[in-house]
């Protein structure tokens, strides 16, 4: 069989975390667009907005005063999608199958100034959230009925954020949740079938090719992944193996900020515009287990493609079939890597 050529022919490419698949046709990036321009948000925010209500000392749904907090700060979600108290219970109906989930959701608050995203802190400030992130997962993950802890962030409107107010969430579940059941059991049967830790060897491939590299530090890299579904999609990987945030030790922890400021710095600095984004952790679940086939790592999905305006939609033969992607996994990562990670806004 002759050797695929990965920036010309239309493939599928393999996700072994998942064990699913996405087509690639890199020969449509040439197509024009007519198609949905986004709006932009404004660029200048205040500091403090009185009508936020994650700013220190403003009031939120229901009347609690969000204190004058001067760090990070933490609360118990005042719409959470999960709670602890929910009692044990079961519908069954042929089937129509339902259960009872426990679990909680807060909301961490990444800095009281309204104005500043994880793009544009120094890696020094954003250490400090990496420390609430451990401490989150610790605490949380130590409750008797929480399995699964999933740290993420939702940057921008366009990802449906409800404020603009820097900030991540927190919520937990009593059972595993459907990506993390998918990536459990690829990296659990990478385990058994080769002693070795899936994630491991695919950090040592993308380092040894180095194409969909797009920075890295002495405890971290940042690759787009090989199957990446997002245009600009990236991954952010230990370089030695740890299960989970608690394995951090303080090196890692500064490594950690300082990799999560460059990466987020070069998504701003690509269409100079404050670049909207999933993001969350992937780590070992919290039931007791040692989970050693898990490697922590951490997603960033983004929604833009050609532009601040023009964006990547999931719709017709996404929904109904495979994830599709035009632009290559190398051609995205070249374009990251060939950034400054000065960000635009700081630059004379």
């Amino acid at each position: 069989m002759p050797e695929l050529d990965l920036q010309e022919h239309p493939h599928r490419r393999y996700n072994p975390l998942t064990g699913e698949w996405v087509l690639v046709s890199p020969h449509r990036t040439k197509r024009p667009w007519q198609g949905k321009v986004e709006k932009t948000a404004p660029e200048d925010k205040p500091h403090y907005d009185p009508t936020c209500y994650l700013c220190p000392g403003n009031t939120r749904a229901g009347g609690v005063e969000t204190p004058h907090y001067s760090g990070t700060y933490v609360f118990t979600n005042d719409y959470a999608a999960l709670l602890e108290e929910t009692p044990s219970a079961q519908y069954e109906r042929g089937l129509l199958l339902a259960r009872s989930e426990r679990g909680l959701c807060r909301v961490l608050c990444f800095t009281p100034r309204h104005d500043l995203t994880l793009a544009e802190m120094d890696a020094a400030d954003i250490r400090p959230i990496v420390d609430a992130w451990v401490e989150q997962y610790a605490e949380i993950g130590a409750k008797p009925h929480i399995h699964y802890v999933q740290i993420f962030e939702n940057k921008g409107a366009m990802m449906g954020a409800s404020s603009p107010h820097p900030h991540g969430q927190i919520w937990a579940n009593e059972t595993l949740p459907n990506e993390i059941l998918k990536e459990h059991a690829s990296q659990q049967a990478y385990w058994q079938s080769q002693r070795r830790c899936l994630l491991c060897d695919y950090v040592q491939t993308e380092l040894a090719i180095g194409e969909r590299i797009v920075t890295q530090n002495a405890h971290f890299v940042a690759v787009v992944p090989f199957w990446a579904i997002w245009p600009f999609e990236t991954m952010v990987l230990s370089k030695r193996h740890m299960t989970s945030l608690l394995d951090l030790q303080e090196a890692e922890r500064d490594a950690l900020a300082d990799i999560v400021q460059r990466v987020t710095a070069r998504y701003d600095n690509l269409f100079e515009t404050s670049f909207p984004y999933s993001m969350g952790f992937h780590q070992k679940p919290t039931d007791g287990g040692a989970h050693e086939a898990w490697h922590l790592h951490l997603h960033f999905y983004p929604p833009l493609l050609r532009s601040a305006t023009v964006r990547k939609f999931m719709v017709g033969y996404e929904m109904l079939a495979t994830p599709q992607r035009d632009i290559t996994a190398e051609s995205s990562a070249a374009r990251l890597r060939a950034l400054s990670e000065v960000h635009y806004r700081r630059v004379a």
